[in-house]
């Protein structure tokens, strides 16, 4: 099921790439707005979908489906990973339902920090994380209030 070709230059930006990939969705699971997160790692898996670097292997029952029902995610296997993604109607007609997830396989650890991660996804998808700038715009456009003194004129 795993992709564990020999080393190539190819290969080795598939594995740099997929080793952002896992850093970028651990650290989405624990932050406190992982939407961008999710976001970046979802345009990467499809842009390499696209190039042929990674490649959709099935569907999934979910660990943990949204209100209590069943829901299904997509296995992508790239490189030596393989990650999870929501899937759209044409994967539920194209790919075979694997059932449930075998908690057995794991992905290899990968020391990557979260700045270079998002990083080397970034310039790899050319997306950019427009919040940040916009959180950083607000902090120099606010103005201490100005309080007069008691009976003095607001004009």
């Amino acid at each position: 099921m795993r992709n564990t070709s020999n080393e190539t230059p190819s290969s080795t930006s598939v594995n740099i790439l997929s080793q952002a990939i896992f850093t970028v969705n651990r650290h989405a699971k624990t932050a406190g707005n992982p939407k961008y997160l999710y976001a970046l790692k979802k345009r990467a898996l499809m842009k390499m979908i696209r190039e042929g670097k990674a490649k959709k292997v099935g569907l999934h029952f979910s660990n943990n489906p949204k209100f209590s029902q069943q829901q299904s995610d997509v296995l992508i296997d790239c490189g030596e990973y393989t990650f999870h993604i929501p899937p759209s109607k044409e994967d539920f007609k194209q790919l075979p339902h694997l059932g449930t997830l075998d908690q057995a396989i794991r992905n290899p650890r990968s020391k990557m920090g979260l700045h270079q991660a998002k990083g080397i996804l970034e310039n790899y998808t050319g997306m950019s994380d427009t919040e940040d700038k916009h959180k950083k715009q607000r902090k120099n456009n606010y103005q201490k209030p100005v309080f007069k003194k008691l009976g003095d004129s607001f004009f």
